[in-house]
């Protein structure tokens, strides 16, 4: 069995690694990936080019139709869709954004195994928006009806069969910009009361002084999983991991591990290292992230908990071959 994986892991085969293991991406659709998750005679003359914008330079994006993501899911088991983190689904007037066109396309080419993780959108978790090259404070800010209304439910009503998470997504947080972690507790506090109740809450507060006893006791209260972040300003997983005393404190029994930059990277500097994403780059991963995600992988089987290991590209230039060597490391410990 063991070696039948490791044969798999070559093509990218990650879906067999185990029942509790989920591996899978940010986002999708990257042309850097074609012979590797993707067919690429399939998409001839369908590759959709964009120009982006990152750190003041522009680089030409290649995006995959969204049928793509039939292959995509010969492969992984779950998918972090981040675009919704930009747009609620509904506007202030209740009619469909691009972002709810966008999921109902996707859910045309799912399958009633597929998983997707969601991000809440900014405008809902964020204390302050970037508009206009400045950070301004966001008035729209744990407001539940806008999370209820504008995003949970009309996401609810097109993709229940595939959501297995949602992500809360907060920015790092200076010093003098910051509320006190028992501040911080008790909105949270009302939040989550306020919203409709669900196990597949999961909340990533990028302010590690926030992460202390007040904030993890709502937590707990409401089930909210901790997410684990691999990301510029944040301590090493293990550390994150210690300091809720490594509960895994979802009550739908789920935990999420995000690989998004390496540590002490800058998200600019990091897009512009790994661009078009079609390979590692030398030196570029941090050599501790690794070993540390699949230590927690290993604690979160053990104590019966499904983890969903998402991988981004920048986190050391190829999401598919840095899920390779997760997968690899975490079956040499296997026993069979």
């Amino acid at each position: 069995m063991a070696d039948r994986k490791a044969l798999n892991l070559k093509y990218f085969q990650f879906r067999e690694l185990h029942p509790d293991v989920f591996v899978g991406t940010a986002s999708d659709r990257y042309s850097g990936w074609i012979g590797q998750i993707y067919s690429g005679q399939r998409y001839a003359g369908r590759i959709n080019k964009r120009q982006k914008r990152v750190g003041g330079k522009n680089f030409a994006e290649e995006v995959l139709p969204v049928e793509s993501v039939e292959e995509y899911f010969r492969h992984f088991r779950v998918l972090e869709l981040d675009f919704t983190f930009y747009q609620p689904l509904l506007n202030e007037n209740g009619k469909p954004t691009r972002n709810l066109h966008a999921l109902r396309t996707y859910s045309q080419y799912l399958n009633k195994e597929d998983r997707l993780i969601l991000k809440v959108p900014q405008t809902v978790f964020a204390r302050k928006l970037r508009r206009g090259g400045e950070y301004i404070e966001n008035d729209q800010y744990l407001n539940p009806e806008i999370f209820t209304s504008r995003f949970y439910k009309p996401a609810i009503g097109l993709l229940a069969p595939w959501i297995a998470g949602f992500i809360f997504e907060q920015e790092y947080q200076r010093k003098q910009d910051r509320s006190s972690p028992k501040a911080m507790a008790e909105e949270l506090d009302d939040f989550f009361s306020a919203i409709p109740t669900d196990n597949r809450y999961h909340v990533e507060i990028r302010t590690d002084a926030l992460l202390t006893s007040p904030v993890f006791g709502v937590f707990e209260k409401h089930g909210l999983g901790q997410v684990l972040s691999h990301w510029t300003w944040f301590p090493r997983l293990s550390s994150q991991f210690a300091v809720s005393g490594k509960r895994f404190l979802n009550k739908g029994k789920n935990c999420i591990v995000r690989l998004m930059t390496p540590r002490g990277m800058r998200y600019e500097d990091a897009y512009a290292r790994t661009h078009p994403f079609s390979d590692i780059v030398d030196g570029m991963m941090n050599p501790e992230m690794v070993d540390e995600t699949v230590d927690i992988m290993r604690s979160a089987i053990e104590d019966g908990v499904q983890i969903n290991v998402i991988v981004n590209n920048r986190a050391g230039g190829n999401a598919p071959l840095i899920a390779q060597k997760i997968a690899e490391q975490f079956l040499a410990g296997q026993t069979v």
